[in-house]
């Protein structure tokens, strides 16, 4: 089995002249970043490892500084690169929530057993979630993500169960 890798944020920028990068998290929790000792850097295909000296919050981003990366021009080569991290570093959430990416490719069934498609998406409206589901034909079908049509979510087998009010389909 090949090894998962979460992508947690994007370097877009350097910051400054000692080697500090830009970060735009992709993450509910970038607190992580000021935890953290190390990370992966992922670019062109290739994962490296990077030991983080300092992290600060600027405007929306994060600036990371990496004893690796000494100075502006070093850290130019990381543009673009995504930081990534393994499962086992993911933040623990309440039970009966997930990940966008354990949502993301779930096989999705009606209560009478029917497959209805594959969650390709997960718009974010404000007030809720909703599962974009890819049908083998015709149009995508989008579902509200609550826990009244959301009847169960199974992780090992792939599968979401799902009770669909009157016309949704």
């Amino acid at each position: 089995m090949t090894e998962q890798y979460i992508t947690v944020g994007e370097i877009v920028n350097t910051q400054g002249v000692h080697g500090e990068v830009r970060v735009i998290p992709a993450t509910d929790f970038p607190e992580r970043f000021f935890k953290m000792k190390k990370i992966l850097v992922l670019q062109k295909g290739q994962r490296q490892e990077y030991a983080i000296e300092k992290a600060w919050e600027h405007k929306k981003f994060v600036i990371l500084k990496f004893a690796e990366i000494p100075d502006m021009t070093s850290a130019e080569k990381l543009k673009g690169g995504l930081l990534q991290i393994t499962p086992e570093e993911l933040t623990p959430l309440p039970k009966g929530s997930y990940y966008q990416f354990q949502i993301i490719g779930l096989k999705v069934i009606d209560e009478n057993g029917l497959v209805l498609g594959t969650v390709s998406n997960i718009l974010r409206t404000g007030a809720n979630d909703v599962y974009e589901v890819k049908r083998p034909e015709g149009k995508d079908l989008l579902i509200p993500a609550l826990k009244s049509i959301i009847k169960k979510i199974d992780l090992p087998s792939g599968k979401m169960e799902v009770e669909l009010p009157e016309g949704l389909l």
